[in-house]
């Protein structure tokens, strides 16, 4: 079961070794690596050929040779009133469709605003609002969000308790996977509390933090995480590693476990 737990990272570090040149944002890859990351053992070649499905799209990103977000997140609130009109004013969405900012990784939202304004995300009402934004007004509104005590709105607070077979088919996929289908345990990348990859803050030997980016799920609107896992599975996000990743897992997720793991997930305490 441990392979399995590893299973993404495993993907990630084979298929992106190729795409370590891919651009970035002068700001935040440091220029001065250049050196390729040491091979991952292979996982194995229904794996690679998964994850290798889904293709990198133009302007690839390797999120496994970033550098940990440097920002002024005091400056960061100051730019965020736009920002709570659907995330609210102390980043808990206003609407289950959003997802709540509080609490959640700071790498993170910052690439995430990285693929809205470069247009690698879908069309939402989020395009607009981040190709206003310059990237230090990025990186300071992601440590401001991440910098606010993580919570749930109070509708989610008080909606009734999912079905307990549905919450505990959650939390098996989400803490074991699905051998039988090649599905690797979700812990393997957001850590067993689901709160991020516990190792989202060390830096490898070239100053690369190659966990960072991966997200918090605990406590999260389910539907909001039922759209962004059928966004994966669909294939409309793919210009970066960990959507590269991504999409492997989600062609393996079918419309149940898909609600399964987005109920238990939002069941969880922030």
């Amino acid at each position: 079961m441990k392979t399995f737990g590893m299973l993404a990272f495993a993907v990630a570090m084979v298929l992106g070794a190729s795409l370590a040149g891919a651009d970035e944002p002068a700001a935040a890859q440091d220029p001065a690596s250049s050196q390729e990351p040491a091979p991952a053992s292979e996982p194995g070649e229904e794996a690679i050929a998964a994850a290798a499905s889904a293709g990198p799209g133009p302007g690839y990103r390797d999120l496994r040779r970033i550098t940990l977000l440097q920002g002024d997140a005091a400056a960061g609130k100051a730019k965020s009133e736009l920002c709570a009109a659907c995330h609210g004013a102390a980043g808990i969405s206003i609407a289950p469709n959003f997802p709540n900012l509080a609490g959640q990784r700071a790498d993170y939202l910052y690439w995430e605003l990285v693929e809205y304004q470069s247009g690698a995300m879908p069309e939402s009402a989020m395009t607009p609002l981040a190709a206003s934004l310059g990237d230090q007004d990025m990186r300071d509104l992601a440590l401001y969000y991440a910098s606010l005590p993580a919570g749930r709105a109070l509708a989610q607070e008080e909606a009734p308790a999912p079905d307990a077979a549905l919450l505990e088919r959650g939390r098996q996929l989400f803490m074991e996977g699905e051998p039988g289908k090649g599905l690797p345990p979700c812990q393997g990348c957001h850590g067993a509390d689901a709160g991020g990859h516990p190792l989202a803050s060390r830096v490898d030997r070239e100053g690369h933090a190659p966990w960072a980016a991966y997200p918090a799920l605990r406590g999260q609107n389910a539907i909001y995480l039922q759209l962004r896992l059928n966004a994966f599975r669909t294939g409309q996000l793919h210009h970066s590693t960990n959507d590269f990743v991504m999409a492997g897992v989600g062609q393996r997720l079918d419309d149940d476990s898909i609600s399964a793991l987005s109920a238990w997930l939002a069941a969880q305490g922030p």
